[in-house]
């Protein structure tokens, strides 16, 4: 710890602090332009100047180390009259359009301006501003505002990774400029913009700030779930924006968190309730369900009607749907998408680790010796987690080793990037736990105490065949040692894998073969973690609600447990239960007449066009949901539902941290919160009128399971989280054999995420469509020359059920031979048609269209 002094006050900082983090200890306030916490120090700005005794010049604090001893001055005429004077050349050509310019109001500049005194200008020059630059997508940039603090350089390099900003010219001349190819349109540089350069395009012209109603909440776009501040104005989201000091992700945000807020109020919205081909009130909606649930039950039972929910809808509404299907409907007929992603991840790591979900706090990543990201691209599906290995690797010392089938955004910061062959994710994961095992990179004293079947390990070890695994793999053998040695040489190891491995059709093989790496390099002991993705935002509180018919809320098995249930919902829960797997085939056997869609798009499911043509066959087909669709057009009910913004709520990030929204505007049109016409239902249905009350749901929850015992409703923003990491006890992890093998011959499909698309829903965005229209095939340079196709030109591409698309090409050198990628996010490209059921890759077929 070093001694200092400031403005007569004694501290203690530790050795390393600057001046500023001292003064800032203290609450004593030194004005600042270039400074931002979560990025190096830059000493542009110079506002910062400080007097040192002793020292015969003023030190910028922003960028000066404590010493022992020293006297700090932070306020003296002297000290006033040079900031002044830097002031003024800071300001020297800049323009007098405070008017129209957006930041007004709550620009640092302004600020600095009416603290320092500062209302006239002593000093002339030539201006050589270069002109606005108009021609970025979203973002404009006006370089006669700029003061050169380079905080959004610093932002893109330093914590996103994009490279895009960098300054351009010298002296005077110098301005801010952008690499676009390389933008990822994050928005980061317009929040830490002290003055109106970096302007959001979206919202420019539209408001003040002191026009704005804001509304803490969370993003709900993707599992990381960043804190946010919605900002209304007539009944309309104007903008997002989200607070460095307060939030655990320091306010950094994703094109989703910034630029997504776009569909919420899109005139395509679904506004008014619809029976048939007529609109309806919702009395007369929800009647006409009410009597037809009665009917189809009379006529053939219970088991007849099934529902499909979502991990778009928050905990609560997942919880009344479940609860309306099994205790007013009589039906336990109810599933997710997670059935083809998430829930594999859920029950191989149940089985081997005892894990509901990720096995430690995000930020947990940020200070790992090592991070292993398997099959994931955590960019894409949980950007937070992004900017989690970013931090270990960029700024801390950690390894970051990469195992995909094409390279992705974090592969430039790779230690080792390992591009493994399709359908050989099981070999690879075997092949290094086998070098770690056998190259004495393990901790034996650990694997001994905790892994119930370690001969069993040992011995399936042993018969791993290295050279099969580089056969399969198409990997060298110094490429799997030179990875394994990085895994194994760091004590706090991050283990993080997505939808390339979970929503494989073999994804339950493919998920125990990653758990059985995770326990053999140790990744659930000290600081390290075990992390599933998945792209949707509430999938773990989907499923901690019990919407799968194995299993109650709480993860309770439901053969087992139904009778506390039963004696609290005062009924008899059916027996059995089909699967969406099962509920597809009942549907085309005639079995399943009546199917309620809450929130779900089944085109957006592998083989879509199956779903599709299943969806035609039904009696009475009931679709919740927020936008029009291929699916609400075969509605016999169509409900609109509202967006995250518009109710109140509880979402469970990929971390287990349960963080609530907050309505922010009202539901357009007659649209209502999807819990209220659950309740509505419910009530109806069982003939007790029920009214939605969220801390009522949750009391319930709390007392029916195990989650959200640590929640306290005395404040209006609760939440609850993981308290510490996973604990593993004695002989509590299991070792899975695995006999899968897969085969993957010709040209392969894999479909994930988009970098700038969420779900279905913010292809809905307007912004974020102007920056990724449409589904594009990614394909290697290759691939493209063998179809003499072009760069923007187009595809037809058939897959193993016999369908064919036509979509445009992008060219990408992210992309090896023998593999195109895509995204599901475009429903009405039919990607996802191409592929078999409950699978994400397929062999294809490709031809110029």
């Amino acid at each position: 710890m070093v001694n200092l002094t400031i403005d007569g006050k004694a501290t203690r900082v530790p050795q390393g602090s600057t001046i500023l983090e001292a003064a800032r200890q203290l609450n004593i306030h030194i004005p600042t332009l270039c400074w931002l916490k979560k990025i190096s120090t830059t000493g542009a700005c110079r506002i910062c100047a400080v007097e040192i005794t002793g020292v015969d010049r003023p030190m910028t604090a922003c960028n000066t180390p404590v010493k022992e001893g020293i006297v700090v001055t932070t306020q003296s005429e002297s000290l006033t009259r040079i900031r002044k004077q830097i002031m003024e050349l800071i300001l020297l050509n800049h323009p007098l359009d405070c008017p129209v310019c957006d930041a007004a109001g709550e620009c640092d500049l302004q600020d600095t301006c009416f603290e320092l005194g500062v209302n006239r200008q002593h000093f002339q020059a030539e201006d050589v501003n270069p002109p606005t630059i108009d021609h970025w997508p979203l973002i404009q940039q006006v370089p006669s505002r700029c003061v050169m603090c380079e905080k959004c350089v610093k932002v893109c390099h330093e914590l996103i990774g994009a490279d895009a900003l960098f300054v351009n010219d010298k002296g005077d001349r110098a301005y801010i400029d952008k690499r676009v190819e390389n933008c990822i349109y994050c928005g980061n540089c317009v929040s830490v913009c002290p003055t109106g350069t970096m302007i959001s395009k979206p919202f420019k012209f539209k408001a003040r700030p002191w026009e704005l109603r804001k509304t803490k909440s969370i993003c709900t776009l993707c599992p990381s779930q960043c804190q946010i501040d919605i900002h209304v104005k007539n009944n309309e989201i104007y903008r997002i924006t989200s607070d460095e000091a307060t939030t655990s992700h320091q306010g950094t945000l994703c094109i989703g968190g910034f630029f997504g807020y776009g569909y919420v109020n899109n005139d395509k919205r679904l506004t008014t309730p619809r029976v048939g081909e007529k609109d309806v009130s919702w009395d007369d909606a929800l009647s006409y369900l009410t009597n037809e649930i009665k009917r189809i039950k009379k006529e053939h039972g219970p088991a007849a009607i099934a529902g499909l929910s979502s991990p778009r809808l928050s905990n609560e509404e997942n919880y009344l749907f479940q609860k309306l299907f099994r205790a007013a409907i009589g039906s336990n007929n109810i599933d997710s998408e997670a059935r083809f992603g998430a829930l594999r991840s859920l029950r191989a790591l149940n089985k081997g680790i005892g894990l509901r979900g990720a096995s430690n706090r995000l930020e947990t990543i940020g200070r790992a010796d090592a991070v292993l990201v398997f099959g994931a691209d955590p960019s894409a599906e949980a950007p937070a987690v992004d900017w989690q290995i970013q931090n270990a690797v960029r700024r801390g010392e950690g390894k970051l080793i990469i195992a995909n089938m094409r390279q992705i955004h974090l592969t430039r910061f790779a230690n080792s990037q390992l591009t493994y062959q399709p359908g050989s994710d099981i070999e690879l994961a075997q092949g290094l736990a086998k070098l770690l095992l056998e190259g004495d990179l393990v901790d034996h004293d650990y694997l001994n105490r905790t892994v119930e079947n370690l001969d069993e390990l040992k011995e399936d070890l042993a018969k791993v065949d290295l050279d099969q695994i580089i056969s399969a793999t198409g990997l060298s053998l110094q490429q799997l040692q030179e990875a394994a040695t990085l895994i194994g040489n760091a004590t706090n190891v991050a283990v993080i894998f997505g939808s390339d491995i979970h929503k494989s059709g073999n994804g339950v093989a493919k998920a125990a073969a990653v758990s059985n790496l995770a326990i053999v390099c140790g990744a659930l002991r000290n600081e390290s973690g075990l992390y599933p993705l998945d792209a949707k935002g509430n999938t773990q509180g989907l499923l901690d609600m019990g919407v799968y018919p194995e299993s109650l809320p709480g993860y309770q098995s439901y053969g087992a447990n139904r009778e506390g249930f039963e004696k609290a919902w005062g009924c008899k829960l059916p027996d059995g239960g089909l699967d969406a797997d099962g509920i597809l085939k009942g549907i085309e056997a005639g079995n399943i007449r009546f199917l309620y869609l809450a929130a779900v798009n089944p085109l957006s499911f592998p083989n879509s066009t199956r779903w599709f043509n299943a969806l035609k066959q039904l009696e009475i087909l009931v679709v919740q949901d927020i936008f029009p669709s291929a699916v609400t057009a075969l509605a016999t009910v169509l409900l609109p539902g509202a967006t995250f913004a518009e109710k109140d709520g509880s979402f469970t990030s990929l971390d287990q941290t349960v963080r609530t929204v907050r309505q922010a505007l009202h539901p357009v049109g007659e649209s209502r919160a999807d819990a209220a016409i659950f309740a509505e239902l419910l009530g109806r249905l069982t003939n007790s009128p029920t009214l939605y009350n969220q801390h009522a749901v949750v009391q319930e929850v709390q007392s029916l399971t195990d989650l959200y015992q640590d929640i306290c409703f005395t404040h209006k923003d609760w939440y609850a989280c993981l308290k510490q990491g996973h604990q593993v006890t004695n002989k509590s992890l299991v070792y899975q054999p695995i006999s899968v093998k897969e085969e993957a011959k010709g040209l392969q499909l894999l479909v994930g995420s988009s970098m700038s698309h969420f779900g279905t829903t913010t292809t809905f965005a307007p912004a974020i469509c102007e920056v990724e229209p449409e589904g594009l095939l990614n394909v290697s340079a290759e691939d493209a020359k063998e179809v003499a196709v072009r760069d923007g030109e187009k595809l037809k591409i058939t897959g193993i059920t016999g369908v064919s698309v036509v979509a445009r090409v992008n060219i990408s050198p992210n992309i090896p031979k023998g593999l195109i990628y895509s995204s599901a996010n475009f429903t009405v490209a039919g990607l996802t048609g191409l592929l078999a059921d409950g699978d994400n890759r397929t062999a294809v077929q490709v031809e110029r269209a």
